[in-house]
């Protein structure tokens, strides 16, 4: 089987890593194509993967994102129009779901952010498979005609920390606190304050800090900014706490036992509630409390060896629905 993998971001990246690698070692056929994105074709190249850039990501207005989204979706329909993959799998890519539905390519999509509004109106709908954590609520899930819906008992980070063990090392003293900035450019993001820098600043006192910008890599006094390129999961796994509004890098975090404080700016997010009520160190946790959970978490690992044993791995998932949908195909 050809199996068509695409990547929007760095999270993509990952799970598409994870993903493919399966996929190749059952022996299917599989063809990586990501968009220029900040975190994506630095982590494709550190994680060694075959790869083929297809358009770019250039939110500064809805002009500017609906035009490189029309442009990629043409891209991608003259180099599969005539020899079209057997299946298509991504994290609900735009422009791969409306191309794979208009060549009547099966799709397997996953999805963990309900507050993606925009993605999910053109996405959810056009998916033939949607693979997702039982976190997410059945009452998000039928605002959408969806296919067909396999929920499994974890959550999507799990497909590549399972079986992680850091590549990256730093040099950086301790304590050491990460602090990632929200994604400020993202549509779900309009009109939302982005508090981390200040939140970074404020906490300069407990320790070293890095601030994870999203694009502009300026020096900022006191603070540590990365020039290159960083493994957010090997950094995390070292840091003593990390601070976020929520996304991939939290759950990462928590998922090798560093606390992970969420500042639900983007609301509270079903499936940090879900690792929460799992017994990983996330918590939910509003700006003004930030620095009393600082104090009394800086500092403790946790052991969550077994909880994420227990974790079901999606990448399983999607295996079987691959094998499925290749004995249809026989």
């Amino acid at each position: 089987m050809k199996i068509w993998y695409d990547a929007c971001t760095g999270k993509h990246v990952r799970y598409g890593a994870a993903i493919t690698e399966r996929l190749r070692q059952k022996g299917h056929e599989t063809i990586f194509t990501l968009r220029k994105h900040p975190d994506t074709i630095p982590l494709a190249k550190y994680l060694g993967l075959k790869f083929e850039i297809v358009g770019r990501y250039d939110p500064r207005s809805l002009y500017t994102r609906l035009h490189e989204s029309l442009k990629r979706e043409f891209k991608f329909c003259r180099m599969f129009g005539r020899n079209s993959p057997d299946i298509a799998i991504s994290h609900r890519s735009v422009e791969q779901c409306r191309v794979a539905f208009g060549l009547g390519i099966p799709t397997i999509s996953t999805h963990d952010t309900i507050h993606a509004d925009a993605v999910n109106r053109l996405t959810l709908p056009l998916i033939d498979i949607l693979v997702v954590s039982k976190a997410i609520p059945d009452e998000h899930l039928r605002a959408y005609p969806i296919k067909r819906i396999i929920k499994f008992d974890g959550v999507d980070e799990v497909a590549w920390i399972k079986d992680f063990r850091p590549r990256q090392k730093f040099d950086y003293e301790h304590p050491l606190i990460v602090v990632r900035q929200i994604e400020a450019k993202a549509a779900y993001a309009e009109g939302k304050e982005d508090i981390t820098l200040k939140v970074a600043k404020k906490l300069l006192k407990y320790g070293k800090v890095i601030f994870l910008s999203r694009y502009k890599r300026r020096p900022i006094e006191g603070l540590i900014i990365p020039t290159g390129f960083i493994d957010s999961a090997s950094l995390v796994a070292e840091a003593d706490i990390v601070i976020s509004v929520g996304g991939t890098i939290a759950r990462e975090a928590a998922l090798q036992g560093t606390p992970s404080l969420v500042i639900p700016i983007l609301g509270h997010l079903a499936v940090n509630e879900y690792l929460r009520e799992k017994g990983f160190p996330i918590f939910i946790v509003e700006n003004s409390e930030i620095t009393k959970y600082v104090e009394s978490l800086i500092g403790k690992k946790f052991d969550v060896k077994s909880l994420l044993f227990k974790l079901e791995n999606p990448v399983n998932i999607i295996n079987d629905v691959v094998d499925e949908l290749s004995k249809q195909k026989l």
